[in-house]
């Protein structure tokens, strides 16, 4: 065994040296020995631009201690002064400049501008970079994202292109192409390039609202709508998503589920004010077309209040409050047909005082007027009575009337009685001069609706 020692010393004594070294060798590349070791990134660039402003100060005219200085600063992202010395080292490059590359120059100059969000000098930057390099993905992506910011998206797509056949699957040139499709108008299109870049980024909430109108676009409503109403609740999307909704369910007459979109819309803290006033509007005319008055006159006074001239508020606030006051005067106009013929044989049956009324036929012209024809016995008179409501708002002209005289001749009717809510034309009122027709206008038939229920309760 004495014999193994020598060797055992020796292994010992190896394993100490290896050690001694990694040990110092790991010291001196974190730089914490004594600080004298290799210093960081950070610590090279700062040497290099203690170095790139001594020469300058010689020397002005130093292009490659200036493109020394840029990188530095590129390197370490202080993209001002990147730029600003990028820009200097451009405007003093010429052909015959050996060891800096003008390509590179100018592609970090316009990303410099870009992070800066200077976006003429980033386009001056890239476009003079592509001169060197056409088919450089960098260049290519950048101006395409440029050109579709500037709404040039026929360019757009070209650049893009152009940056795919380099990188084919990158998430940011697809949907850079996606949308600058979807803005020309080529919905089917736009989708290929939308769904690819979601599938590599799922995240993107911008590019599924894009999906979602361009599935509206192209007449796929279902796969429209699974899209936006799963957007609904996001707090950037929601409320666009929400319009959009709600304005389909509304193309379709499903009513209730449109509002349930609108109010959704309207719960969001944060609503673009464009948004925000169609969100109101259609929830109110939402309202009115389910005769549910009460909730729509306080969404139409906050857009009066705020933009006292958007669409018809105006016009739909001073109706919809004499409406809200005037319960009958609301079926009259706005109620479902039965309810609206009900309402017209009240009246028949108290129109005239002290009479028996007997009624002898109805008949509805679609949602536009309902003929009554009654037996009206009075202590002084008896005769047959034909009444029309009619429904339409406006002006009612002489070939209504002249209608209601055909029918009236045709049901042997001694008298006519037509009556709307709005007015009638000169015309109309001369055509039954000399014919036994009264013209009953808006304001007697308001007072008629108002003491309807007293009339009624009496009898």
């Amino acid at each position: 065994m004495i014999y193994m020692i020598p060797i055992l010393i020796g292994v010992v004594a190896l394993v100490l040296v290896v050690s001694i070294f990694i040990f110092f060798v790991s010291r001196s590349k974190s730089g914490s020995v004594g600080g004298g070791g290799a210093r960081s990134k950070g610590g090279d660039n700062d040497a290099i631009i203690r170095d790139a402003t001594k020469r300058l100060s010689q020397n002005p005219n130093d292009l490659h201690a200036l493109h020394s200085l840029a990188n530095a600063y590129y390197e370490d992202q202080k993209w001002d002064k990147a730029m600003k010395n990028y820009e200097t080292l451009a405007d003093s490059l010429s052909s015959t400049t050996q060891g800096i590359d003008s390509f590179e120059v100018y592609l970090r100059y316009g990303k410099s501008a870009r992070k800066l969000n200077m976006l003429e000098q980033a386009y001056r930057g890239f476009s003079v970079a592509r001169t060197f390099r056409q088919e450089n993905f960098e260049v290519n992506y950048e101006l395409g994202a440029l050109e579709f910011e500037r709404k040039n998206y026929e360019k757009a797509i070209s650049l893009l292109q152009h940056a795919r056949t380099q990188d084919p699957d990158n998430p940011a040139v697809l949907r850079y192409l996606g949308h600058a499709l979807f803005r020309l108008k080529k919905p089917k299109e736009a989708m290929n390039f939308i769904r690819k870049a979601i599938d590599i980024a799922p995240d993107d909430k911008e590019s599924l609202y894009t999906l979602a109108e361009c599935y509206h676009e192209a007449k796929q409503t279902e796969q429209a709508l699974r899209i936006f109403n799963h957007l609904r609740a996001d707090p950037v999307m929601g409320p666009n998503s929400c319009l959009i909704a709600g304005t389909i369910h509304l193309e379709t007459r499903q009513l209730e589920l449109a509002i349930q979109d609108f109010e959704i819309g309207l719960r969001h803290q944060s609503i673009k004010a464009d948004i925000l006033a169609e969100l109101r509007y259609k929830l109110s005319t939402t309202y009115i077309k389910l005769n549910e008055i009460g909730k729509a006159i306080p969404l139409l006074k906050q857009l009066q209040a705020e933009n006292n001239s958007y669409k018809d508020v105006n016009v739909l606030l001073s109706k919809y409050i004499e409406l809200n006051a005037n319960r009958n005067l609301q079926v009259y106009l706005m109620s479902p047909s039965a309810d609206f013929v009900a309402l017209c044989r009240r009246i028949v049956m108290t129109y005239f005082a002290r009479a028996k009324v007997k009624i002898l036929n109805i008949s509805v012209n679609k949602n536009e007027w309902a003929d009554i024809l009654a037996e009206v016995d009075t202590p002084k008179w008896s005769d047959l009575i034909i009444f029309r409501f009619i429904r339409m708002q406006g002006s009612i002209g002489e070939l209504i009337v002249r209608d209601f005289h055909s029918h009236m001749k045709d049901v042997k009717a001694g008298k006519g009685i037509c009556i709307t809510v709005g007015n009638y034309t000169e015309e109309a009122k001369r055509y039954t001069e000399a014919r036994l027709i009264d013209l009953i206008e808006k304001e007697r038939l308001q007072q008629i609706l108002n003491s309807l229920d007293s009339k009624t309760g009496r009898s």
